[in-house]
């Protein structure tokens, strides 16, 4: 049995950055009503700020519209009629934009370099000129229709993965930095305010130097940079089964060192020394089709990263809040491991709660470990979230979490384990049905609602965390409120 006691005096270090950004695909899907239900979902549960995706400048975005007239002269000619749609919807939801300035549209490029079902081109601009008027254009646009003082507080960050050669092609670091160049200054003259980053870079062999070299050459070329963005995924050499990727994941540790070492190159620059880091997209797998994403043991392995990642990092931006993705085509069935919090038919899967019980969390930290986030609030009750992340070894975990001097307390909690709240489970169960009836869908909903339990405890209270198990709990003293002649133990025994 392991103990956690917790007295008046606790204290714990804990910064929760969850709720500051959530990942989508690319921004055009945002036109899609499933996308907006989903959206409103996450929103509904788990209150994110900002909201970060690819896109922005893509063909079906139709932002870039140049156009030549009788005369044969050449017009720079822009369209914002589905930006502002999108943006309009992000606001609705109380999301804030996190602008990733991308990709290349087909008639701005150099070349014919495309990524993804959707055909997005990752070739630098045929003219920087054009590119920088592009970005004024578009910042300019949404300070008029949103207000300068608003779009201002939007963070911008230049491409996406350009240490990678299918997003940026032959992962060429001079000119991407000739892009940053050119964006940043953009940026900085149409919205002086606005902050703006990068390199955005994924992870693997090189990408620390290309931190170092980005921040380098800002500082050597007087380049405004305002924060610096990478990735993270825990992943390791997959194996492919038909269309499905599987492989084992790093830990917790291994990846949390990882961004302790670009901490650490950042603060190596006097200039930049505590300049904020936003990871804006970290998840285990990096393919949108490894089951994984699907289950219980996502849930905890992200709890795990939630407990920690605020020690590095300003903000940590879960890849992606649902499903409506298409970066491998559209998907054919309910669960394909779709990188999303909530599968297509607004079913929420395991991830979807662990935001949820650490987005809400409120008070001061009293207790963090490898297991366990617990807080004290102003009134004095207490709220947690614990995990029984299972890699390997699949076995309970047993807690005993003494609460003195608080007296009789009502506790609350609501699990999310392999056997409750495992939608995966139940399709499975159900056959796999890659089209699902209105029954079955709503028995899929369910099935994805963790279970609410309560019961009054006094000085200390017992919990078992099942396999792969998320469980938040609210610890507060009991006040019994009877009304007069309600006897709740006249049927009750």
């Amino acid at each position: 049995m392991n103990r956690i006691t917790l007295t008046p005096d606790s204290r714990a270090s804990f910064t929760n950055n969850a709720a500051f950004c959530v990942g989508t695909g690319r921004m055009g899907l945002a036109l899609h009503k499933e996308y907006l239900d989903q959206l409103n979902m996450a929103q509904e549960l788990a209150h994110f700020q900002h909201i970060r995706g690819h896109g922005l400048f893509c063909d079906d975005m139709a932002i870039y519209q140049p156009y030549t007239d009788e005369n044969g002269v050449e017009h720079e000619r822009y369209n914002f009629t589905y930006l502002d749609r999108v943006m309009d919807s992000y606001l609705a939801a109380g999301l804030r934009p996190f602008i990733e300035l991308g990709f290349m549209p087909e008639k701005m490029a150099s070349g014919t370099q495309t990524i993804f079902y959707w055909k997005g081109n990752t070739t630098p601009p045929a003219d920087h000129e054009k590119w920088a008027a592009m970005v004024k254009a578009t910042l300019r646009h949404l300070a008029e229709r949103y207000g300068e003082s608003e779009v201002s507080q939007w963070p911008c960050e230049v491409w996406n993965e350009p240490n990678l050669r299918g997003f940026w092609e032959n992962a060429d670091k001079e000119k991407y930095l000739q892009l940053y160049a050119t964006s940043a200054r953009a940026v900085k003259e149409a919205l002086p305010r606005m902050r703006v980053g990068g390199p955005a870079i994924c992870g693997g062999e090189g990408s620390q130097q290309w931190v170092r070299d980005f921040l380098t050459f800002c500082r050597d070329e007087k380049l405004p940079v305002d924060f610096v963005t990478r990735h993270a995924y825990m992943g390791n050499t997959p194996e492919r089964k038909g269309r499905y990727l599987y492989h084992d994941m790093r830990t917790v540790e291994s990846l949390l060192e990882e961004m302790q070492e670009t901490r650490r190159i950042i603060d190596s620059f006097p200039e930049y020394r505590g300049m904020e880091m936003h990871i804006t997209e970290f998840n285990t797998s990096y393919n949108p089709f490894c089951p994984i994403h699907d289950t219980n043991q996502n849930a905890a392995f992200i709890a795990g990263l939630l407990a920690c990642l605020g020690d590095v990092a300003a903000s940590y931006s879960y890849w992606t809040f649902g499903d409506v993705f298409e970066e491998q085509g559209v998907p054919l069935r309910p669960f394909h491991g779709g990188f999303g919090m909530i599968a297509n038919g607004m079913i929420a899967k395991p991830t979807m709660w662990t935001f949820a019980f650490f987005n809400n969390l409120k008070g001061e930290c009293v207790y963090r470990d490898e297991h366990a986030v617990i807080l004290r609030r102003a009134d004095g009750s207490l709220e947690g979230v614990l995990w029984n992340l299972c890699r390997v070894e699949r076995a309970k975990l047993d807690l005993t979490i003494d609460l003195p001097g608080m007296g009789e307390c009502s506790l609350i909690t609501r699990t999310v384990d392999e056997d409750v709240c495992n939608p995966l489970k139940v399709w499975h169960e159900m056959g796999q049905p890659e089209s699902l009836s209105r029954d079955q869908l709503a028995v899929l909903r369910q099935a994805g609602q963790p279970l609410a339990q309560s019961r009054i405890v006094n000085g200390s209270f017992d919990v078992t965390l099942g396999e792969n198990a998320v469980v938040h709990f609210t610890a507060a003293p009991r006040r019994c409120q009877p009304d007069y002649g309600y006897d709740y133990h006249w049927y009750v025994k």
